[in-house]
């Protein structure tokens, strides 16, 4: 073992180095803007996340507009939840995956007036904080127009906050994006049998 003064030093000398590169980092972030961000990737957790962003939203005060495409349950706990609390709008405006409609037609319909929806959220500047919640498959799919999508998350008001969330987000998405995550899939407890668990899953 080492000398335990020594070590506190030199600990104590890392951290002030270390500090002094991270303050001037937080100085230099000094853009005050509306973030879009992307949260993608195989792994669970990307509408879990987004959802922790209402709650933060929530907690100071702002305003938050909820969008959920493809999804057509309205027995989740964060549904539940969130939809009770002043200040959420929140919408469920899918009809289920598309192995359950089997109707391509009536999808594209309902994505399409889903995406009406949610104009109307990215176009009101009191709404401080909105979450379209699995987008990237209406977009993938070819249901809405990407360029469209894109251009009205660009005519926003200037100060509001966009989360998207679903898998396989496109590079035109990604490049729009102020911030994006990859969730990886490391193993999930679905493909050993266990089915999905209120409070965990839905």
């Amino acid at each position: 073992m080492g000398d335990p003064m020594t070590d506190a030093a030199a600990h104590a000398a890392r951290m002030a180095k270390k500090k002094a590169v991270i303050d001037a980092a937080i100085a230099r972030a000094d853009q005050e803007k509306g973030v879009l961000l992307v949260l993608t990737g195989n792994g669970k957790g990307k509408s879990s996340s987004a959802f922790g962003m209402v709650a933060r939203a929530l907690g100071h005060g702002m305003r938050v507009g909820v969008a959920q495409f493809i999804k057509a349950r309205t027995d989740t706990g964060e549904e539940a939840f969130f939809s009770k609390q002043p200040g959420v709008a929140w919408h469920v405006l899918g009809e289920g995956f598309t192995w359950d409609t089997q109707n391509l037609e009536r999808d594209i319909a309902t994505a399409q007036r889903g995406w009406e929806v949610a104009r109307r959220l990215l176009g009101d500047p009191g709404m401080q904080l909105v979450v379209l919640d699995e987008l990237t498959y209406l977009l993938n799919y070819g249901w809405l127009d990407e360029a469209q999508v894109l251009a009205d998350l660009a005519a926003r008001p200037p100060m509001q906050h966009v989360v998207v969330t679903g898998r396989a987000a496109s590079r035109a998405l990604r490049d729009a994006a102020d911030t994006v995550s990859e969730i990886a899939d490391e193993k999930h407890a679905y493909r050993a049998g266990v089915k999905a668990q209120a409070g965990v899953d839905l």
